[in-house]
C-alpha cells in the first residue's frame, strides 16, 4: 500500500503558511524571490550543520537548522505572492539544494561522532546519508521514466524530523537518544529503498 509521504506536511503547511505570509510579503516588497530564499535556507543549514554539530552544540544546531528548513515553505509563499521564480528552474533548484542541505546535516553529525571517537555511529550516520540519497534518487529516476514512486517509511520530512528531534534532545543531555534515532533512521531508510524498488518493479511488470 502506498504511503502518503506528505501527510505530516498536509497538517503543518496551512498553519505555517499563515505564519510565514507576512515575512513573505516583506521579502517580495524588497525584490527577494523564491530562488534566493531557497539558497539562503540551504546556506544557513550547511553552515549550522558543519559548524555547530562538530563543535558539540547539538541543540543550538538543531534549532538553527529547523528555522532554515522552514525556508522550504517560505520560498513557496514568496512565489505565490509574486516574488517570481516559481518555475521549472525553481523546482529543480529547490530539489537539488535539498540534497545539499541533507548531506550537510549528516556530514555534521559524522564529524560530531568522529570527535567523540565513536566509529560505529560514524558508520551508521554515513549509511543514513547514503541511504537517504538513494531514496531520493530512486524517486527521481522513477519519475523520469514516467512512473510513480511516492512510497516509503522515511521520506525527507520524516528523516528531518527524526534527526533534528534526536539531535536536539541529545544536546540537552538525554542519553542514547541520538544513537537510537540514527539506528531507527538507518533501518527506515533501508526499508524505504526496498519499498521503492518493489513499487517500481510492480509498475514495470504491469506495462
Amino acid at each position: 500500500m502506498a504511503y502518503d509521504r506528505s501527510a505530516m506536511l498536509k497538517l503543518l503547511r496551512p498553519a505555517m503558511t499563515r505564519i510565514l505570509t507576512p515575512l513573505g510579503r516583506a521579502l517580495v516588497r524588497r525584490g527577494i524571490g523564491p530562488n534566493a530564499v531557497t539558497a539562503i535556507g540551504t546556506l544557513g543549514t550547511v553552515a549550522a550543520a558543519l559548524v555547530l554539530f562538530p563543535a558539540g552544540m547539538l541543540s543550538v544546531g538543531a534549532l538553527v537548522i529547523t528555522v532554515f528548513v522552514l525556508f522550504d515553505l517560505l520560498d513557496g509563499v514568496v512565489a505565490r505572492l509574486g516574488g517570481g521564480g516559481g518555475s521549472t528552474w525553481g523546482a529543480f533548484l529547490d530539489s537539488t539544494l535539498d540534497r545539499v542541505a541533507d548531506a550537510a546535516i549528516f556530514c555534521g553529525l559524522v564529524l560530531y561522532f568522529a570527535s567523540q571517537d565513536d566509529p560505529l555511529m560514524v558508520g551508521v550516520t554515513l549509511f543514513c546519508l547514503v541511504a537517504g540519497a538513494v531514496v531520493s534518487y530512486a524517486k527521481a529516476r522513477a519519475e523520469g521514466l514516467g512512473l510513480t514512486c511516492d512510497v516509503g517509511l522515511a521520506e525527507r520530512p520524516e528523516r528531518l524530523v527524526v534527526v533534528l528531534v534526536a539531535t536536539f534532545f541529545a544536546g540537552l543531555g538525554v542519553p542514547y537518544l541520538l544513537p537510537a534515532g540514527m539506528w531507527l533512521l538507518a533501518g527506515a531508510s533501508a526499508a524505504t529503498v526496498v519499498q521503492r524498488v518493489v513499487h517500481v518493479h510492480r509498475q514495470t511488470r504491469e506495462r
